[in-house]
């Protein structure tokens, strides 16, 4: 439980908070429709649980990827010229 903690706290690589993001968003939106106050289609409330499921899975797993420092940096295309 310590490990999970201490990758919680430690800092994310840049794609993956854009990543956590958008599954937010993704999870807000299945959230949305979910408690949404009118009669909606069971299609329409069978795909919107899917949508918070997914978003749920993706913020927790960009969350937990950690960024290294020791890590070599990716070496860009400008590097080559």
């Amino acid at each position: 439980m310590g490990t999970i903690m201490q990758r919680w706290a430690s800092p994310t690589p840049k794609f993956f908070k854009i990543l956590r993001n958008v599954g937010l968003v993704i999870g807000a939106v299945g959230t949305a429709i979910l408690t949404a106050p009118i009669t909606l289609p069971a299609t329409l409330i069978t795909i919107s649980g899917y949508l918070v499921t997914a978003g749920g899975v993706v913020t927790a797993v960009s969350q937990l990827t950690i960024l290294h420092e020791d890590a070599p940096e990716p070496k860009s295309t400008e590097d080559e010229s």
